[in-house]
This record gives C-alpha cells, sequence and structure tokens, in this order.
C-alpha cells in the first residue's frame, strides 16, 4: 500500500508540473564538406511567462574542437527578454556576448564593452549563423509577427526572412513537405532553410566564420542531407539569376577598340589595339590598320584603357552561389575549384554552363583525404581500392584533377596518382602529414598548393631565420622542383591576412574593404596577430614566402595565382599585387593569372590569353597593370561566353556596398 500511495503522490506532482511547465529538446548534426563533425542540441523550458532555450553546440573541425554555448530567453510570443552566446563560432573565431530586454531598453555586452539602446520595432537577438536553433526561432518570430520585410538583429545588424516556395522529399517512402526559407543579411549572401509549417526546422545551409560551407540537419533526417545541399546550389544561383540578367548584354558580334591590348604570349603590349569576337570566340587580334571592324558589330570605346585575357584564381572554393557574381567583377573568368562537396560543386557548375546561374568556368578539382581525426570531408581513401574508386568517380563526374588532403597516406598518395594518371588526370593538393614535398612529388603529385610545403623542406639562417639561395639545401629543392615540373601556387594573400598585425588597416592590403558585405567585414578585420607575433614570426615568414615565389620564378618553376578564397574576387589582385612585391615584373605577375595556368591546366589552346580562335574571356581596366599592377582592380567591362558583363551591377548582385 505504501508504494502505491508513493506513486500516486509522484504521478499527481507529476500531473501538477506539467500544469506550470514543460521541456522539449532537439539536435541538429553538423556537416562540413557532408562530413558529420558535430551537433547542437538544444533544451526547452517553458511555463506560462518564458521560453527558455539552452543550447550546446560542438564540433571537431580537422582536429580542432569548436564549442558554443547559448541561451535564448523569449516570452509567449517569441519576443526576446534575454540572449547569452560564448565559445567558437569556427577554428579561428569566437564570439561573447549577452543581451538582456528590460522595459523596452537593450542592455548589451560584447566582449568587454557594455552599452544601452532603445529596443527597435521587429526586433530579435541572433549573433550569426550559429547556432541552428536561433535561426529556427527567428523563422518562428517571423511568421508569428505578420512577416516583417526587415528585422532588426541584436546586438548588430538587420536581416530579411522570405518563404521562397515548398519543397517536397521522399523519406521512409512518404512524402516530406517543407517550407523552402532564405534569410539574408546574417552571414555573406542568402542562407536556404528547410522547415514544417509549425517552424520546426529540418535543414540550414550556411556558412561558417571561415567562408566554409556547413549543414545542420535535425537528426532523424540526415539521409537527405545530399539532397538539400544539390537544391541548395541550384536555388542559391535562381535566387539572383533574374537580378543578374539585366547586368549582362548579349551580341554576335563585338569588337572592343583603342584600348592597349596586353599580350601575355608574347610578354609585350599592342597600343590602339582591336579585338573582334563572334559567338563568343575571338575572331581576329591587331591594330585599327589590320583588323576591319564589321559594321554589324557591337562597339566597345576602350580608349585609354588596357584589355588583358580573363584572370584565374587556381585556388577557389566555390562555397556559395555569391561567389559566381563576385569573381566575375574582379575580372576573373576562370577557377579551379580545389575541393568542395561532390554534389554542391556539379550542381553549381552545371547551373553556369547550363545559363542557369553566373560565374565564371569552374575546373573541378576533386578531394581524396585519408581517415583519420584531421580527416576532412566523405571521400576518404585508406586502401588502394577505395583510392582507385574515388579517383573513377571523379573522372566519371568531369573533374580534371585529384586534390590530395592532409590525412592520406603515403603509399595511397601513389596510389591515387597512379589512377589519376592512367585516366588523364592531374594531381594537385597538400603534402600530407608524415611526408615531404619531395616525397609527394615522388610519389606522382603535379603540383603543390600553398608555398609552406616548399617552405617546409628549406634551411632558414640560422642567424636571422631567413631563408637564402646560396644554401645547398635550398638550391637542391630548387632544383628538384624544377626538374619534376612541379606547379606551385603559393597562396601569399591567405598568409598575409592570417600573419597581419592586427593593429594595421586592413585596408592596406584591401582598399576595397568598406564595400565588403558587412558580414564579411566583421570576420575579416578581426584577423591577423598581435604585433609582437607578428614582428617574431608573421613577418619572418612572409619575407621567406615571397623570397621563395621570386626564386622559384627565376628558376623557372611555373607558379599560378590562387587565393584559397579571402576577399571574394579581389584576392586575386592582391595575389598579384604580392607577386610583385616579391619581385616579379606587373607582366609576370599577369601571366600567373593567365597564360600559366591555361598551359598547365591543358587550356591554353582555348583560353588564358588573347588571341585568334580563343575563347573570348576579356577584361578591359582603366588604367595601365604594366605601369601599376593595382590598376588590374580598376574594371570597367567583362567579357565572358559572349555576355557582357557591368561590374558595378555584379557587385550589387553579390551583396556588396558599392555606388
Amino acid at each position: 500500500m505504501r508504494k502505491l500511495f508513493i506513486v500516486a503522490c509522484l504521478v499527481s506532482c507529476i500531473k501538477i508540473a506539467a500544469q506550470s511547465s514543460s521541456s522539449d529538446s532537439g539536435t541538429f548534426l553538423i556537416h562540413k564538406f557532408e562530413q558529420h563533425i558535430g551537433r547542437e542540441k538544444y533544451t526547452v523550458t517553458k511555463n506560462a511567462n518564458t521560453l527558455k532555450y539552452n543550447i550546446d553546440f560542438a564540433y571537431t573541425d580537422r582536429g580542432s574542437p569548436v564549442t558554443l554555448k547559448a541561451m535564448l530567453q523569449l516570452n509567449p510570443n517569441l519576443q526576446p527578454l534575454a540572449f547569452t552566446i560564448k565559445g567558437g563560432t569556427s577554428r579561428f573565431s569566437s564570439v561573447n556576448d549577452s543581451v538582456v530586454i528590460n522595459n523596452k531598453t537593450v542592455e548589451m555586452r560584447i566582449d568587454d564593452s557594455s552599452f544601452n539602446e532603445p529596443l527597435q520595432q521587429n526586433s530579435f537577438t541572433i549573433a550569426g549563423y550559429s547556432p541552428a536553433t536561433a535561426q529556427m526561432l527567428l523563422i518562428q518570430y517571423w511568421k508569428k509577427h505578420d512577416k516583417p520585410a526587415n528585422i532588426h538583429t541584436i546586438p548588430f545588424g538587420s536581416v530579411q526572412v522570405r518563404i521562397d516556395g515548398l519543397d517536397t522529399f521522399s523519406f521512409n517512402h512518404n512524402s516530406l513537405i517543407l517550407e523552402r526559407y532564405v534569410i539574408t543579411g546574417l552571414i555573406w549572401g542568402n542562407e536556404l532553410l528547410w522547415a514544417d509549417k509549425n517552424g520546426q526546422l529540418y535543414c540550414l545551409i550556411t556558412n561558417d566564420a571561415e567562408g566554409d560551407k556547413q549543414e545542420m540537419m535535425l537528426d532523424a533526417y540526415e539521409s537527405l542531407l545530399p539532397t538539400f545541399i544539390d537544391k541548395a546550389a541550384i536555388d542559391g544561383m535562381r535566387l539572383f539569376i533574374n537580378t543578374a540578367k539585366p547586368s549582362s548584354q548579349k551580341h554576335d558580334v563585338i569588337a572592343i577598340k583603342g584600348g592597349t591590348i596586353i599580350d601575355v604570349v608574347n610578354k609585350t603590349s599592342i597600343p590602339g589595339g582591336v579585338v573582334v569576337i563572334e559567338n563568343g570566340m575571338i575572331k581576329s587580334v591587331g591594330t585599327a590598320n589590320t583588323v576591319n571592324i564589321p559594321s554589324d558589330a557591337f562597339v566597345i570605346d576602350a580608349a585609354g584603357k588596357a584589355i588583358l585575357p580573363g584572370l584565374w584564381d587556381m585556388h577557389s572554393h566555390f562555397e556559395q552561389a555569391e561567389w559566381g557574381p563576385a569573381y566575375l567583377a574582379a575580372g576573373v573568368t576562370t577557377v579551379r575549384d580545389c575541393g568542395n562537396e561532390f554534389g554542391y560543386i556539379n550542381s553549381i557548375q552545371k547551373a553556369i554552363d547550363d545559363g542557369h546561374g553566373i560565374g565564371p568556368h569552374i575546373l573541378k578539382a576533386g578531394i581524396i583525404d585519408g581517415k583519420g581525426p584531421y580527416a576532412l570531408g566523405i571521400i576518404q581513401a585508406d586502401t588502394k581500392q577505395q583510392a582507385v574508386e574515388a579517383v573513377q568517380r571523379y573522372n566519371e563526374n568531369g573533374f580534371v584533377q585529384i586534390k590530395i588532403y592532409s590525412s592520406m597516406k603515403p603509399e595511397i598518395v601513389k596510389a591515387v596518382c597512379d589512377e589519376a594518371h592512367r585516366l588523364g588526370l592531374t594531381v594537385t593538393g597538400h603534402i600530407p602529414g608524415g611526408m615531404t614535398l619531395q616525397q609527394g612529388v615522388d610519389s606522382g603529385m603535379d603540383m603543390v598548393n600553398h608555398v609552406q610545403y616548399v617552405g617546409s623542406v628549406m634551411k632558414p639562417n640560422k642567424a636571422d631565420s631567413l631563408i637564402y639561395f646560396d644554401d645547398s639545401t635550398n638550391k637542391g629543392v630548387l632544383e628538384f622542383i624544377k626538374t619534376h615540373h612541379v606547379v606551385i601556387d603559393p597562396t601569399l594573400g591567405v598568409y598575409e591576412l592570417v600573419f597581419r598585425p592586427l593593429k594595421n588597416s586592413i585596408t592596406s592590403i584591401e582598399p576595397a574593404f568598406s564595400t565588403l558585405p558587412a558580414p564579411l567585414q566583421k570576420i575579416f578585420v578581426n584577423t591577423g596577430m598581435e604585433d609582437e607575433r607578428y614582428l617574431r614570426y608573421g613577418s619572418i615568414l612572409m619575407k621567406n614566402y615571397k623570397a621563395i615565389v621570386k626564386a622559384m620564378y627565376d628558376d623557372g618553376v611555373p607558379i599560378v595565382a590562387g587565393t584559397d578564397m579571402d576577399f571574394p574576387g579581389y584576392s586575386v589582385d592582391r595575389e598579384l599585387e604580392l607577386y610583385v612585391e616579391s619581385g616579379l615584373t606587373p607582366m609576370q605577375a599577369i601571366e600567373t593569372a593567365t597564360i600559366i595556368p591555361a598551359t598547365v591546366m591543358k587550356q591554353a589552346n582555348i583560353t588564358g590569353s588573347i588571341e585568334t580562335a580563343k575563347r573570348a574571356d576579356i577584361l578591359i581596366i582603366d588604367g595601365d597593370p604594366l605601369q601599376d599592377i593595382r590598376n588590374l582592380r580598376k574594371v570597367v567591362t567583362i567579357i565572358k561566353d559572349g555576355n557582357i558583363y557591368d561590374p558595378l551591377q555584379l557587385h550589387k548582385i553579390a551583396g556588396f556596398n558599392v555606388k
């Protein structure tokens, strides 16, 4: 009897508690390169006056743990009452904010700074792409408050939310109908989210604070992730293609006259040049007295301007659709995507090639890693058979190159290279841990990403830690790279950004910084190192890396310009400026972003220079880049596939702050 009485009391207590409060929870699985790297779990406690969400967000990216805790307190109308968020938002960034709302006053603490402001109408507390729970509550708030056109976000900024349509998915032999949402203003560009009619989030496709694509999936539906990724690529392009159409003109015949043609093959320039284009191909090149302009041509007057081949970025990661117009606006007409999600980059490339998207030509390098705690992505090979199958899969889907990543075993590197070469593909990538550059090349690697792998096998001077090229070890490294015809993309701009002294204005390396979308400015302005560390470490590495680039170029090593992302589009300009700072002439620097990459990627017969019968990938700039390489930033016209683009309109499409 006593046991029954106790049970009855417990049941009664539970019923009473349930009437006053209840709790719920949910879990999102976090992915990068489709690889499950962590999870976000939320619990919500409800009572008559508040809903309190406690969130634990944690993942491990290439061996680096990233943890974040957040709390959102809302009233039953989903209006925010309090918000705290503290922890990592990527391997290299963090956040520490808190908000309390009292009597229509917002009390905020951002790191060590505190301040107040009046509560604006239609306000919600959120601080970036993470956690996903906050974005789920944001769309619920938006729906509950009559779908306002703009939501003021606390502590900073504003966002726009809209329903973009309905999508039907097949799951467990049933139809799953979800609303597709677009959020702009929280990160650079558009985020895509899918939720049910009650606002329960199923999938969020976003970009983290490193600019890498990241997905968060409601745990029970993880198997649908590849479908969502493919849709995100197609929908991302579609979101601005209608806006993009007015920014381009298409003409069967185009003539550019009066400008100075930069001839990267003969390393000279042609003043008063004329270029005739028919159906997207270069028909004739010369001067006004040697080239006839057809009477039906659309004429572009380039007097006082320079006419160049479209630029290449040989180390791209096309993580979102907005990279397309951002690249074109900077005069980049071809990129090598150096590792991406399989389905995403296929869909992005197809959308552009089919005219349903806007962006440069894409050459795809398929990434393969080995298994282990530092692995990246889901395409991994630990056996020779796995290596062969991965290479064949990429080859069958139009990839022209394989990219090796850092966790691959040495014997698997050779298996990858052997199969790639058998199929006519080349191999680039990182030098995996435990290997040297020489061992990677001896295993079959044709190209190497990042100058650090060259520097790591060179011998610095003990007195000043600088690398000198009269040393026999360093001479031997250069000779090895040259005789093995190894192609290097140095990515100097990445190192400059990471090593830069934070006390210096970032405009010294990116003069157009103020035009970048606000979410990108927040990321880049805090990237760098303290002055003491820069002087002790960063400045020495930058001197060495610049010296290596100059020595390799002088020794005949093919150098190709690659950025590894950074400032979208503009980073190609900065990469070339750094080559000139390293000692290359402006013409030599321009070669690294035109004819040299076209040659090493076996495309020189169709692109890479302004020559008859080549593809008309052309940019026109206001100034002479051979006098000052910084003039490359003054793009006035871009031509790709017979389409004439205005860089100002392209930048607007990509969300840049231009006028």
